[in-house]
C-alpha cells in the first residue's frame, strides 16, 4: 500500500537540523526507532507540506532522506508570537510547578480551542513571563533521514478525529 491522503503513517528516522547562516554540520535533535515508531495521518497532520510530498506513493520498507529548507518547514521566527504572560495565571493549581517556571523550559499549554500547545520559557520578569509560543523548529533546515513501518487505511474514527487511535496513537 503507497502512503496517500487518509492512510495512516508509521515511520523510524533521525531528525537533524542546521541553521541556514551557519557552517556546522547538522546535529541531531529526534530519533524514532523501532521502539517508538512516528505515527500520523497522511494529508490530516499539520505537518509541513513539504514533509508529506517527499512521502508521498512511498510503500512499507522504503527509506527516505531529505532536507527542508526553512521556508518548507516551519519558517522564520515571528516577534508577535513573544508574548508576556502573568505567573499568576501559571499557579500549581493550574498545575504549573514552580520548576517548570524556569528559563529554557517548555510549558505545556491548551489554547481557546482546547488544542495542546505549547510555549518556551524565554525570561523571568518578576510578576510575569517571556514566553516564545513559535515552533521550536522555527528558523532551522530540517534534515530527515528514515523508513516507512507501516502503511493503513484510517479508519472513519480516525479521520473524523483527526489523530491516529490504538498501539501508535491516543486511546480514548
Amino acid at each position: 500500500m503507497q502512503i496517500s491522503n487518509n492512510k495512516v503513517v508509521g515511520l523510524t528516522y533521525e531528525l537533524k537540523v542546521s541553521k541556514e547562516e551557519e557552517e556546522s554540520a547538522p546535529f541531531s535533535v529526534e530519533i524514532r526507532d523501532q521502539e517508538d515508531p512516528f505515527y500520523f495521518i497522511f494529508g490530516n497532520s499539520g505537518l509541513p507540506e513539504k514533509f508529506e510530498a517527499y512521502l508521498a506513493n512511498k510503500k512499507e520498507g522504503e527509506s527516505f532522506s531529505f532536507v527542508l529548507e526553512v521556508d518548507e518547514a516551519y519558517g522564520v521566527a515571528d516577534d508577535e508570537l513573544i508574548v508576556d504572560i502573568a505567573k499568576a495565571q501559571l499557579t500549581e493549581e493550574r498545575g504549573f510547578k514552580p520548576e517548570m517556571l524556569q528559563e529554557g523550559n517548555f510549558l505545556p499549554l491548551v489554547d481557546e480551542e482546547g488544542y495542546p500547545m505549547q510555549a518556551k520559557v524565554l525570561k523571568d520578569l518578576g510578576d510575569d513571563l517571556l514566553l516564545d509560543f513559535n515552533h521550536p523548529l522555527v528558523d532551522f533546515k530540517l534534515h530527515f533521514d528514515g523508513e516507512v513501518q507501516e502503511v493503513r487505511e484510517a479508519t472513519v474514527e480516525e479521520i473524523a478525529h483527526g489523530h491516529v487511535h490504538g498501539e501508535h496513537g491516543l486511546q480514548h
